[in-house]
């Protein structure tokens, strides 16, 4: 027979299942018949009837004792040995009398009903009780459970009086998902209390908690004036460096783009489909690898387009950039991959350009997609993959704003003017800054547009006002966020609290870079038109060239510089003069001029020093104090003038050019008000160095 003759026979009829137990209907009909078979069997063969009772006494003993092994109800166990001896009863009594009779048949019968019918009962009364057990496990897990929040409840009613002088009621616990704390809805007492009072006590309130490091109890609004959510952190989950989601999925602008993650594990979203956003952090609180994990969302999502302007050699986006116009990365289709980004501008004539194209592109739209916005019914351009929003990412931005040269100043009034104008229609911006001061949060447009805002301090107190980048948040303090890449982070929809970002790692950019290739958007017809050749030629290999231009030749002739195949990018070795390099040298020369700065007195030839020149004489820095760095330093220090400077200050004018960290110059400073060089004015967040030149006594 073939094997398709047998599927078909096998296919026809009803499928038997030999393994499967017995129900009340088959299992009484198996033991009417068995019973019926073994009768007859007896009664032809003249087998003694006392063997029938002797097997039925042994089933039910052995039925008994199988059901107490598994726990049955008494009330199941008699049922099950009852059927055993009724059936052995009958079986008896039929191979002495017979059992072809009527009689015999329908006592059969009835016998066989009657199994049945206790066999369901039973099964129901057994499943009755399974879930009865169940439900009471449960009913003990939410007793323990709710005991365990009532206990929550009570301590933290009685912490909030004591700290706070407020008594509140507890509606809620919520144990978070992830295990790092809870959350507690309580309802505040009539008389005007308000949230603010409990979140201004913050810190005390976690310290009477004995929360851990890092870990915080933070207030923010309920779900009406008179209630108070208190998040209570018991993990410090921002201690620990979290790598970027592995899962390169599809985003949205308008779905939001995840930045990092709270406290509480759970990721946070910027909506920026109508908000501009700022992000500040020293250097070292782990900024620029959050431009990147933005970047990362940015490139993941349908809807967007990312232009970058970083004028720092464009460091911010060659990530982007480079693997995939260099042809480094391949797609598995074999297709080129297009970068991660879509326009790059690293030196101040293509970021005008850039500029310039994104304020055409915001007028065109306007003109253009009349008939769309009356459609829709909206005055707000509907972003989508065919009309794509643009991401205008201005690595140090705020500094270009704040910036008193003439050139620069250019640049940030364009930038300025793209902020102002294109909001409806979808070109946004993400400025980046050293440090929330004032020079930065003091223009209007930056903090009326900029409502996402991220401070990553890692631990650094100088130049970091949170009051001035979240105002109207209390209890918020530079050393709970004491780990690079942790902060504080604020969107008109969350408010702001501690926040990390991930940790993007290199590999990762180019695996986001080739995922993503075929989901970038292309600018639609109405904005290519107004962009021009301007974006049409963005990637020309002369708009690039500075990308792949090689480092300077003495470095090329140093073959431990650089691995065999290395890129080396010249501007990052032969930047222009930064401004405040710019200040920094002619502060210097004007100290050569006018102070005529005395040589070593040990190299003079008159050991009296009669001949030696008049002047103010910074011999004393030499020796240790020789190092070009620590001269800038000083330099800096004195071109600060009567106002004076910071540590975090100086590092930065330092950092590019001799990679001068704020531990160094702090040490520095130190030495210098040790030996009278530098006089400390102020304390905290206020403190600033004057040199003693500039000072009262002098």
């Amino acid at each position: 027979m073939s094997s398709t003759a047998t599927a078909k026979q096998q296919s026809s009829g009803p499928v038997l299942d030999w393994a499967a137990g017995h129900g009340p209907v088959t299992g009484a009909l198996s033991a009417t018949t068995g019973a019926f078979a073994v009768a007859t069997t007896g009664a032809a063969t003249a087998m003694p009837p006392g063997w029938a009772l002797a097997v039925g006494a042994a089933g039910a003993l052995g039925h008994t004792v199988a059901g107490i092994r598994v726990r049955n109800a008494g009330r199941t166990l008699a049922t099950k040995a009852a059927s055993w001896l009724v059936g052995a009863g009958w079986t008896t009594w039929a191979m002495t009398h017979g059992p072809l009779t009527w009689a015999a048949l329908g006592s059969l019968a009835t016998i066989g009903v009657g199994i049945g019918a206790a066999a369901r009962s039973t099964a129901l009364y057994e499943e009755a009780r399974e879930e009865e057990a169940i439900a009471a496990e449960q009913r003990a897990i939410s007793a323990e459970l709710s005991a365990e929040r009532r206990a929550i409840a009570a301590e933290w009613v009685d912490r909030i009086q004591r700290v706070c002088s407020i008594t509140v009621r507890v509606v809620g616990v919520e144990m978070w998902e992830t295990g790092a704390g809870y959350s507690i809805d309580a309802e505040l007492p009539p008389g005007g209390a308000t949230w603010n009072k409990i979140a201004a006590e913050s810190p005390r309130l976690s310290a009477d908690a004995r929360l851990p490091h890092g870990c915080t109890a933070t207030a923010s609004p309920g779900i009406h004036q008179g209630r108070v959510i208190i998040d209570v952190t018991t993990v410090n989950v921002l201690e620990e460096e979290r790598t970027y989601p592995a899962d390169y999925g599809p985003l949205s602008v308008h779905t939001g783009i995840p930045w990092g993650y709270r406290t509480n594990a759970q990721q946070i979203l910027a909506y920026l489909r109508e908000q501009c956003a700022l992000i500040v952090g020293p250097t070292g609180s782990g900024k620029t690898n959050m431009v990147h994990s933005i970047l990362a969302g940015f490139a993941r999502a349908e809807d967007i387009l990312t232009w970058v302007i970083d004028l720092n050699a464009g460091s911010a986006g060659l990530p982007w950039v480079l693997p995939a116009i260099n042809g480094e990365i391949q797609r598995e289709d074999g297709k080129p991959v297009r970068p991660g980004i879509d326009w790059l501008a690293g030196t101040f004539d293509e970021a005008m350009t850039m500029l310039e194209t994104a304020v055409r592109v915001a007028k065109q739209r306007k003109m253009g997609y009349q008939d769309l916005l009356a459609k829709a019914n909206t005055d707000l351009l509907p972003v989508s993959a065919r009309i794509p929003q643009i991401m205008l990412v201005i690595d140090e931005g705020a500094e270009i704003l704040a910036s008193t040269d003439r050139q620069i100043r250019k640049l940030g009034e364009k930038i300025l003017e793209v902020i102002r104008i294109a909001r409806a229609m979808g070109v946004r911006t993400v400025i980046t800054a050293l440090g929330a001061t004032g020079a930065v949060l003091n223009n209007l447009m930056i903090r009326r547009e900029a409502k996402v805002r991220v401070a990553l301090t890692g631990g650094e107190t100088e130049g970091m006002d949170l009051s001035k980048m979240f105002p109207g948040s209390r209890g918020l303090r530079v050393d709970q966020a004491p780990h690079k890449g942790a902060g504080f982070m604020g969107t008109p929809e969350s408010p702001a609290a501690l926040f990390k970002a991930w940790r993007i790692l290199p590999n990762q950019i180019r695996e986001i870079t080739a995922a993503t290739s075929d989901r970038h958007p292309r600018l639609d017809d109405v904005s290519a038109k107004a962009a021009g050749p301007a974006y049409a030629r963005r990637w020309d290999a002369d708009r690039t060239a500075w990308m792949r231009d090689q480092v300077a030749a003495d470095d090329a002739d140093d073959p431990s510089s650089a691995a065999p195949g290395a890129l080396r990018l010249s501007a990052l070795s032969e930047q222009p003069e930064s401004p405040e390099d710019a200040l920094a040298r002619r502060f210097r020369e004007e100290i050569d001029a006018q102070f005529a700065t005395a040589p070593d007195p040990r190299t003079l030839e008159q050991p009296g020093g009669a001949d030696r020149p008049a002047g103010l004489n910074l011999s004393a820095l030499r020796g240790e104090q020789d190092s070009p760095a620590q001269q800038a330093a000083l330099a800096a220090l004195i071109a600060a003038g009567p106002e004076g400077t910071g540590a975090s200050a100086i590092a930065r004018a330092l950092a590019d050019a001799y990679g001068t960290t704020r531990q160094t110059v702090v040490g520095w400073l130190k030495t210098w008000m040790q030996d009278g060089t530098a006089v400390r004015v102020g304390e905290g967040t206020k403190a600033r160095y004057v040199h003693r030149s500039h000072t009262a006594d002098d």
